[in-house]
């Protein structure tokens, strides 16, 4: 059996969630660009929803709504570091014209 993949760094705490998704073949293929196609989001959207599919039925009703809170909470995070990033490519002055 192989070792499970770790999900964060056991010294700092530090999701290692994207760094996993990095290594994705879907992921690889995709970014190898520099962008990322509507087909391609909706082929990723898929492979989520049917690994959600197959993993959903497996769980108790504990740990449902345990494994419910942690994708919500890995999705907030997620949409939060986007923002984040975001803002910080904004520029720092104000442009006067």
């Amino acid at each position: 059996m192989a070792a499970k993949t770790v999900w964060f760094d056991d010294k700092t705490d530090v999701p290692l969630l994207a760094e996993n998704a990095r290594k994705l073949d879907s992921f690889c293929q995709t970014v190898a660009d520099g962008r990322v196609t509507t087909g391609e989001l909706e082929a990723q959207e898929k492979r989520l929803v049917a690994m959600m599919k197959e993993l959903e039925p497996l769980l108790s009703d504990e740990a449902h709504e345990k494994v419910t809170q942690l994708l919500c909470e890995v999705t907030a995070y997620d949409l939060m570091q986007a923002m984040y990033l975001a803002g910080q490519s904004r520029p720092k002055t104000v442009f006067r014209g």
